[in-house]
Formats: C-alpha cells, sequence, structure tokens
C-alpha cells in the first residue's frame, strides 16, 4: 500500500487550497491511478485500521440494491432485525448522510434516494426509442427499453459467456436521477476485463476523500472483484483506480503527516464465505444449455447465504486508527 502514502505525499507537496462544498476547504490534485494485483494480497491499509466490517456491510447493502440507511445498519449486525437494534448498532456511515442530505429531501425512515445499489441492480430510466415496425400511417412505432436494468447481474453474465466483450460496466451516474441522491455516485462506475482465468477490475472517481474515503474505496472494489470472480470461477487479479479530484481536507491534515510517517506491512488475505459456489455456476450453465440463455449464476442466492461476520481478513496487522471527522 505505499503507492497510497505516495498519493498523500502527493498531496501535501502539491495540493492546490480549494473550496468544497462541505465548507470545510481541502487541498486537492487532479487525476491520479491507482493499481493493484490481489495475487500478492489484499489491499487493505495497513498504516492505520481498516473499518472491515463497514466495507464488507456496505458493499453488500450495494449488492443487494438497497437504498435505505437502515437496512444498511441490519447488515452490518448481520441481518439483526433494525427494532431489535441499540443506538449505537443503528448507526452507520451513511447516517451522517441520511440525517442531513436525506432529510433534506424530504426523505423518511432511513430513505437515500436512487444511490448506487439502485443503479447496480435496477437502473431505472426509461429510453424511448423506435422498433422497425410501422403502424398504419407508416410512421415507426415507438418502443421502451425495460423499466429496470440489473446492470450488475448483466456483467456478471457477460463475464462468463461474453468474457471478450468491451461492454462489462456498470454505471451509477444516472443524470436523470441525481438531484434525487443523498449524495450523488463519487465512484462512478467500474467495468471488467476477463483474461483467461484471470478478472481485473477498474472503477472511476470523480470525488476522492484520500484520508477516509480511500482506504474503504479501495478495500471496497477489491472485495466486490473478489466476490465477483469467485462467482464466475475466476481468479481476481488487476485492481485499477481512476482518481480525479484527489483532496484532503484542511482538518485531515495532521492525521495524514502521522500517516506518512508510517511504514507500511504485509497485506493480509481474504477469506470469502464457504459455501458451494460450484452449484452456483453450474445452474447457469444448464439454463445455457437448455434454453439458449444464461442463468443469474448465483448473485442473489449469495446474498442470501452469507452475512458481514463470513468475510474476513486473515494476517491483518495494521496501525492504530487515526481519528478524522469526516466532511458532510
Amino acid at each position: 500500500m505505499k503507492q497510497y502514502l505516495d498519493l498523500i505525499q502527493d498531496i501535501l507537496d502539491h495540493g492546490v487550497v480549494r473550496g468544497d462544498r462541505t465548507g470545510v476547504g481541502t487541498h486537492s490534485v487532479f487525476g491520479r491511478q491507482l493499481r493493484f494485483d490481489l495475487r500478492a494480497g489484499f489491499p487493505a491499509v495497513t498504516t492505520k485500521k481498516l473499518a472491515w466490517k463497514s466495507v464488507v456491510s456496505e458493499l453488500l447493502w450495494f449488492l443487494e440494491g438497497s437504498t435505505n440507511e437502515h437496512r444498511l445498519a441490519e447488515i452490518k449486525n448481520d441481518n439483526k432485525p433494525y427494532d431489535q437494534l441499540t443506538e449505537q448498532e443503528r448507526h452507520t456511515i451513511w447516517t451522517a448522510n441520511y440525517e442531513k442530505q436525506g432529510v433534506d429531501l424530504g426523505y423518511e425512515d432511513g430513505e437515500l434516494g436512487p444511490i448506487y445499489g439502485h443503479q447496480w441492480r435496477h437502473w431505472d430510466d426509461t429510453y424511448i426509442g423506435f422498433s422497425r415496425e410501422v403502424d398504419e400511417n407508416g410512421e415507426a412505432i415507438p418502443t421502451k427499453e425495460p423499466d429496470h436494468i440489473d446492470q450488475l447481474k448483466n456483467a456478471i453474465i457477460d463475464i462468463s459467456f461474453n468474457p471478450t466483450s468491451r461492454r462489462i460496466m456498470v454505471n451509477a451516474w444516472n443524470v436523470a436521477k441525481i438531484k434525487s441522491m443523498a449524495l450523488p455516485p463519487c465512484h462512478y462506475g467500474f467495468q471488467f476485463y476477463v483474461s483467461g482465468e484471470h478478472l481485473s477490475l477498474m472503477w472511476n472517481q470523480r470525488s476522492v476523500d484520500v484520508m477516509l474515503g480511500l482506504p474503504f474505496n479501495i478495500a471496497s472494489y477489491a472485495l466486490l472483484l473478489s466476490i465477483v470472480a469467485k462467482l464466475t470461477n475466476k481468479i481476481p487479479h488487476e485492481l485499477i483506480g481512476n482518481l480525479g479530484d484527489c483532496h484532503i481536507y484542511k482538518n485531515h491534515i495532521e492525521g495524514a503527516l502521522e500517516q506518512v510517517s508510517r511504514t507500511p506491512h504485509e497485506l493480509p488475505t481474504l477469506l470469502l464465505p464457504e459455501i458451494d459456489y460450484t452449484s452456483h455456476r453450474q445452474g447457469a450453465i444448464i439454463l445455457k444449455e437448455l434454453f439458449g440463455f444464461p442463468g443469474t449464476i448465483g448473485l442473489d442466492e449469495f446474498l442470501k447465504m452469507v452475512k458481514t461476520s463470513d468475510f474476513i481478513l486473515e494476517n491483518y496487522h495494521p496501525d492504530p486508527t487515526i481519528k478524522m471527522e469526516m466532511a458532510v
């Protein structure tokens, strides 16, 4: 994870002081790229403790397609019902966004609008096109694409059955829905790349909170790549992050200086839940052979079978937490 520390130092040395939406102010650089080979270990930051439980629960929440912060709290606590959670257990990394932007948009009971998970699993903007058929007056008949497109499931199907496609992509930046989101997507899209038995992922991010958000983003997309690779019988290979506005908030400078003074440790190993992945893939292959179309590769079945505590970082020995306040 030295390249992460190098990015921090780059911003400390060359960052431009800028205002921002939160009013806190930042030191910022633009246009950086990070690359990690997952065969060398799981890219969890080791120069401070990663909030692993929050990483896993948020990703499972995205994969489920949920947009409710209360549901995130349940997932974080291994699916314990919300009404049985303590106040501390109910708090999530999205609580502050709900209480500010969500409430300002008129949402209630933890709702956040059509954010990441909704776009990944239920892209809902309708495109009106024209078919080849014509009406009695010779005019082209308007057609509609499906109102709800499961981008992630389509990507998983292509990885298995159309691996050389250059369209294995998932997009969260739904322009028609931005104003309805409690927080417009910071990481707004990702693309898979299949090379033989290996699977790689590249994500794009417009706004990068380098001290609090970026270690979280790296681990989250590494976990996503690992899960999808397991479901499609691939080996997770390269994780690439294309980063736009990379910034350190002014109230994080002290923490940044502390972190770059530390030395990275050996990377941990990710242990995924022990379930029968093969049966899910086999069921999808049978559908392909019998009916000529691919199955779902077990994504929803997988989500029903796992919980947050099933995902383990083995041999993870980070330095102590560096406390920094999130800017909202």
